[in-house]
């Protein structure tokens, strides 16, 4: 009993942990809350600025070296490495906005926002990693959970440093200097690989514990929501607002104090039917002795849950893969067996065309609500985090509920959103009534659904055996997007609009500043649509192999 209580609660304390480790991860898509202030002091252009904000996101690329350590460190020294470099990153630019010391270099400016943007691939490859490894079973709800928290995270220091600094962007960047280390350090003690889920039972209770989960992630989102929504605050209803929030982002505990208690209850039923459950057992023991007498033996299962049957059927499949010398869609994979797939490349470009677009507006937020008449863009910032948050949350669970009762492929769901995004640009091109709050919640809610679906996608085609690199292989996108849309066609487009003023910087104001930027991301949205569409196509087979196991495993045997 001692060792099962342990278990139980050191798995869900560990999900408790990479739950707040996501919640603020995000820090790398709140550029637009302090780009202003680093566009002034240091005399950008726009295309500098935007370059700048290209740096973050390279970040991501040496996200590969997170990758391979992950099948080598243990998480905790890769909580430990994202944390303190995330205080170099975010401490240089903070020193440099709060005018501690002068503005730096551009190209030292460069290499202090590329680690601060690196410093999250390690938060989040530790995270994923683990937890993935952890509820092999439950892919989709967890990839959704975390990755939804991820996208909470940018409202969550948003509105804090709204309530509490009045969006001052000098201790804005003091939050994501010392706030995801406070996190990450005590988050080691308790982030670590366990064995999965080893039957039906275990596996049915964790979906009731995701559902609770589900829950709390859900109340953070539309406390934040109301508070964006109800204006400025001051005072005693900021404080009030931030203790609440720190409330809420605590309540996911009693996940693991109710799953530490279930053993208790169980036992007190035991004592209650004690007599009675016990002589029912000796006759299943005896009857189960004379069955395996006349059949021969039935099905045994092992510890990890898997069956002899299951087991020699995964052997005979390493026995085919090593002939055929490469594995199928769906078997494990190694980054170079990957790298030789179609489908591979086909799921990289089509995230890049969702999210490397989705991040060049969140990096453009400021200038895009300058141009657009708005002074303070901190509420669509919140927005896109907290609709982000819906659409990664809600596709990672509906994804696997469909998958699981209509073999539904996942890349559907980035069809879908591939789609409404498209929509979103051109609402936001052609400056219809409030199309800064439209597109800032369509945009959000699709670039969250891309996010989280693709998290399951690459694992349930390439394996979990080298996700670490894989994963970071597939984020590769980002910077690539920010290159290529931020960096390259919102910051040159801009400035040509432009008017150059005292110091150096540019600035737009107008629909015209953007249009043809979101018009170009609407058509690349829609590219990303067809690509999407093909991927579910070559992989229905995969999902329907998948579908038949998921079924299988949740029917009770006799």
């Amino acid at each position: 009993m001692a060792q099962c209580l342990a278990f139980v609660t050191n798995k869900w304390v560990g999900f408790v942990a990479a739950v707040w480790v996501q919640a603020i991860s995000g820090n790398n898509y709140t550029f637009a809350n302090y780009s202003v202030a680093l566009k002034s002091l240091m005399g950008l252009t726009q295309l500098q600025l935007n370059n700048l904000s290209v740096a973050k996101d390279v970040g991501k690329a040496f996200g590969l070296v997170a990758g391979f350590a992950s099948d080598r460190l243990p998480t905790s020294v890769i909580l430990l490495i994202g944390s303190l470099e995330g205080l170099l990153g975010y401490g240089a630019q903070w020193l440099v906005v709060n005018q501690t010391i002068r503005p730096l270099s551009y190209w030292q400016m460069c290499i202090f926002m590329c680690m601060g943007g690196n410093s999250t691939t390690w938060m989040n490859t530790a995270v994923l990693v683990t937890c993935l490894r952890n509820f092999r079973r439950n892919r989709g709800p967890v990839s959704g959970i975390l990755k939804g928290y991820v996208g909470l995270s940018t409202a969550i220091f948003t509105d804090i440093g709204s309530a509490l600094f009045a969006n001052n962007p000098a201790y804005f960047l003091l939050m994501l200097t010392f706030i995801p280390g406070a996190v990450c350090i005590p988050s080691m003690l308790f982030l670590r690989e366990v064995p999965p889920a080893s039957d039906t039972d275990e596996d049915r209770q964790e979906g009731r514990y995701f559902w609770a989960f589900n829950a709390s992630a859900f109340a953070i989102a539309f406390y934040l929501l109301i508070f964006d929504l109800t204006g400025s605050h001051k005072g005693v209803v900021s404080r009030a607002f931030v203790v609440g929030l720190l409330l809420l982002l605590a309540a996911p505990v009693a996940v693991p104090v109710s799953a530490a208690l279930r053993p208790f209850a169980s036992r007190k039923l035991w004592d209650a039917e004690g007599h009675k459950a016990s002589q029912e057992s000796k006759v299943q023991e005896k009857e189960g002795e004379r069955d395996g007498e006349g059949e021969g033996g039935k099905e045994v299962v092992k510890e990890n849950g898997e069956s002899e049957k299951e087991a020699g059927n995964v052997e005979g499949l390493k026995e085919e893969e090593g002939k055929r010398g490469k594995p199928l869609i769906g078997e494990e994979h190694t980054i170079w067996q990957a790298f030789g797939k179609l489908d591979f490349w086909v799921l990289f470009v089509s995230l890049l065309c969702g999210v490397g677009s989705g991040l060049a507006m969140m990096n453009n937020m400021g200038q895009i609500g300058e141009a657009l008449g708005r002074a303070d863009v901190s509420v669509f910032v919140s927005l896109m985090s907290i609709w982000g948050f819906f659409g990664r949350i809600a596709s990672g669970t509906l994804s696997e509920y469909l998958l699981r009762r209509s073999a539904t492929p996942r890349p559907l769901w980035n069809a879908a959103s591939q789609i409404l995004m498209a929509i979103g640009y051109f609402i936001l091109a052609f400056a219809l009534p409030e199309s800064l709050y439209i597109g800032s919640i369509v945009v959000g809610t699709c670039y969250g659904v891309r996010i989280a679906v693709s998290v399951p996608i690459a694992s349930e085609l390439f394996g979990l055996k080298h996700y670490g690199i894989i994963y970071n292989t597939i984020i590769l996108t980002l910077p690539l997007g920010s290159f290529l849309f931020s960096g390259l066609l919102a910051g040159i487009l801009y400035d040509a609009q432009a008017t150059r003023g005292a110091g150096g910087s540019n600035t737009c104001i107008g629909a015209h500043c953007y249009k043809a930027v979101f018009v170009i991301m609407a058509i690349v949205s829609l590219v990303g649509f067809g690509l999407d569409i093909l991927l579910a196509f070559r992989t229905r087979d995969v999902y329907t192999k998948i579908h038949k196991m998921k079924k299988s495993a949740q029917t009770p045997t006799s």
